[in-house]
């Protein structure tokens, strides 16, 4: 006869979890998941009184049902049922520990580099990092390191790596070089951050780890990768909690934003982007503070919150002008006006002010056109197609939906992609006009081409 397993049985009396509860709370756990679990008190009793192992990721589940009572972490181990969970899973949480983080980092890249992953955008998965990285920002103490490169010659290499690479995303598309940028995580950042160092040293490692596991994500969200980038971005947070850096982390929440409005997600993409403003002031950063309100009103906007939307683009586009760029991150090197007046262009677009939209998108078409930056022209370029059709222009709409398509050739980005593919379900109901017909072929021929 199986013996009784007790370390779990104490587990649950000390959560004072009913058994029924305790396997309801799997099931919700589960779900979100997108596992479909139907587990009653039965099969906790099993799992009890015989000791039985659930398959999967149940073990798992069973350890954050129980740490959310007990308000600790909770190993398989301790539950008498070791079980390797899988990277999909842990990717999405946000461990106190920063050097099981690099472990995940390196995991995830391992995985997707052998075609082994492949796993959902988790809604639910949002709401825990956010907060706990808020939370930790409010206890630290400011920290007065100053500028961490000097005289740090591996640091500053990797730092030259990291803007190396966001310049060729820039230019070039998230798919564009990415698998080059997760080789040198895995082999070169990630072994370099796990020998001993002295905490300043160590600190710095953290704050380049985290720069580039957030870039990672945001390739992988604009190679339309949404899971991946997900996880990316959650691990990115909390190597920048390990760094002591609220700004950056603040920079991540703000990627975490963009691509939850993206997705649909607009009041979750409102709730990250203030997570960040609560976690810096404009002083820390005037280019992270701006983004994180531009990227507040383009989720406003989707909410079809026009007052909202324009007080958050004043207060944006006020930070905006302080920006000293010597004064800021490599990172934010690319928070400038073909950025920002192309994201502002989109706020009009969903809230239908073709004026406005015009305003804006031909700010950052200049820019674009001065930096060759055909990703961003791309988009700002669609943003005027829009307003041409909210004008009835609709042979206007499709000249300059010819340029999205032409620009779009020459990066590797979803996103663009996903611009041309809207703009085809905009304009179909005027297929009839030549003008459209020409832009759909050369649609059709990207698009078929892409896929």
């Amino acid at each position: 006869m199986a013996e009784r397993n007790t370390a779990l049985e104490t587990l649950i009396e000390q959560a004072r979890m009913s058994w029924a509860g305790l396997a309801k709370r799997i099931n919700a756990l589960g779900a979100d998941e997108g596992e479909a679990l139907r587990y009653d008190y039965t099969a906790v009793g099993r799992w009890v009184k015989q000791s039985q192992k659930p398959r999967g990721i149940t073990p798992i589940l069973i350890c954050r049902a129980l740490g959310e009572k007990l308000g600790r972490e909770i190993r398989p181990a301790e539950i008498g049922m070791e079980a390797a969970e899988s990277i999909a899973a842990r990717s999405l949480h946000y461990s106190p520990d920063p050097l099981i983080t690099l472990d995940t980092i390196h995991d995830l890249g391992d995985a997707h580099s052998t075609g082994d992953f492949a796993a959902p955008f988790i809604l639910a998965a949002l709401a825990a990092p956010s907060r706990d990285w808020l939370l930790a920002t409010f206890e630290e103490v400011s920290s007065d390191r100053g500028p961490r490169a000097i005289g740090m010659h591996q640091v500053a290499g990797i730092r030259d790596m990291f803007g190396l690479f966001q310049e060729m995303d820039v230019m070039r598309g998230g798919g564009h070089a990415r698998a080059a940028l997760v080789n040198y995580m895995n082999t070169t950042v990630i072994p370099l951050i796990r020998r001993q160092h002295q905490p300043d040293v160590q600190a710095a490692l953290y704050d380049a780890a985290a720069e580039q596991a957030y870039l990672i994500g945001w390739m992988a969200y604009d190679d339309g990768e949404h899971g991946l980038a997900q996880r990316y971005l959650i691990q990115a947070l909390r190597l920048s909690q390990a760094a002591g850096n609220r700004v950056l982390g603040a920079h991540v929440l703000a990627g975490m934003s963009d691509q939850a409005n993206l997705l649909g997600h607009s009041h979750e993409a409102v709730a990250l982007a203030r997570a960040g403003l609560h976690g810096i002031s404009p002083d820390d950063s005037p280019a992270c503070y701006s983004d994180l309100s531009i990227l507040e009103a383009r989720a406003l906007a989707r909410l079809g919150d026009a007052k909202g939307t324009t007080r958050a683009i004043i207060r944006a586009e006020q930070n905006f002008e302080t920006i000293d760029p010597s004064n800021e991150p490599e990172w934010a090197r690319f928070i400038d006006r073909a950025y920002f007046y192309g994201e502002a262009a989109y706020c009009f677009r969903d809230l239908s002010q073709p004026d406005e939209i015009d305003r804006f998108a031909e700010l950052s078409i200049q820019e674009c056109r001065a930096q060759r930056r055909a990703r961003r022209g791309s988009l700002s370029q669609a943003a005027v197609a829009a307003a041409c059709v909210q004008r009835n222009e609709i042979e206007a709409a499709a000249h300059h939906a010819n340029t999205v398509v032409r620009l779009t050739t020459t990066v590797n980005s979803s996103r663009s992609l996903h611009a041309v593919a809207d703009l085809q379900r905009t304009l179909q109901p005027h297929s009839t006009l030549p003008a459209v017909q020409d832009f759909n072929r050369q649609a059709s021929q990207l698009l078929g081409f892409a896929a």
